[in-house]
């Protein structure tokens, strides 16, 4: 149901009325929107519906049209058109906002599955099935598997990603089935000392760890099991030796205070050299 098109105070719409869908903001796409208004006015309204109790003087709670909301307000207008909507309840609305989202603009793998587990936090539904079905009811079924596969991939490794929103939906499901085969520890592990505070460089630490746990050796199980191969052995000083497979074979990665001690590497090869021999 759709009421007329309205012209109301900026003053009175709750921008954060619903979780949004979108974690980040791109400075230049912003830039280009605020000067396309202010060249040509604001071509689509915003979408707002009236809240049941004001909220800090808010009257409005907006469904679509964040990034709209947020250039007139950066250039300083007093007002703005808006369709006022009469949603059945939050979910109606989350609904309503996801779609247009959908239809305007990309959203990124991760902040549907980010999006998905702040509407279940927040109590707006009584669980993921019900979240997916309510926000992407439309999508087939293979698309909301992929996004069962974004929500668990988000909930073990939320804030400990750099730039989340720009991975791929097929290196998420890669992630999504090294955690279902029970590698959660070890990747978790991976990340938290790949000393990297990049995308590029925190996932060059997990793939190794990726590709040993969904393409296991011939009797592997999974870490954790009792006949399972030790991946990982961590010392009291600090030192931490993880194994990594290789196209060619295998390495050892040792990290921590102590793999920077001097002498440690001719200790560990002079080992080796005991245990195969050297040629000739």
């Amino acid at each position: 149901m759709t009421d007329p098109l309205q012209t109301i105070p900026l003053s009175e719409i709750y921008a954060n009325a619903l979780p949004r869908d979108r974690d980040t903001q791109d400075a230049e796409a912003q830039a280009e929107l605020e000067h396309s208004i202010l060249l040509n006015g604001l071509r689509q309204p915003i979408e707002v519906w009236q809240l049941s109790q004001p909220q800090d003087g808010h009257r409005y709670g907006l469904i679509s049209g964040f990034r709209r909301l947020a250039a007139a307000r950066a250039l300083k207008h007093e007002t703005i058109p808006a369709f006022l909507r009469s949603p059945r309840d939050i979910p109606d609305a989350m609904a309503a906002m996801v779609t247009e989202n959908e239809i305007r603009s990309q959203i990124s793998p991760w902040e549907k599955g980010r999006l998905i587990l702040d509407c279940i936090r927040s109590d707006l539904f009584e669980g993921e099935e019900a979240a997916i079905a309510t926000l992407f009811g439309p999508l087939s079924r293979q698309k909301k598997a992929r996004l069962r596969s974004i929500v668990l991939v988000v909930q073990v490794f939320d804030g400990a990603l750099a730039t989340p929103e720009r991975l791929s939906t097929a290196r998420i499901e890669r992630l999504a089935s090294a955690l279902r085969a029970g590698w959660e520890d070890l990747l978790s592990d991976t990340l938290r000392t790949s000393g990297s505070d990049t995308l590029a460089g925190q996932w060059a630490a997990l793939e190794p760890v990726i590709t040993e746990a969904l393409n296991p050796q011939h009797g592997d199980t999974a870490p954790g099991t009792p006949t399972a191969p030790r991946r990982s052995i961590k010392f009291a000083r600090g030192l931490q030796i993880r194994r990594e497979v290789t196209r060619s074979g295998w390495i050892l990665r040792f990290s921590g205070p102590e793999a920077r001690v001097p002498g440690l590497m001719d200790d560990v090869m002079e080992t080796i050299e005991r245990l195969f021999g050297t040629e000739g």
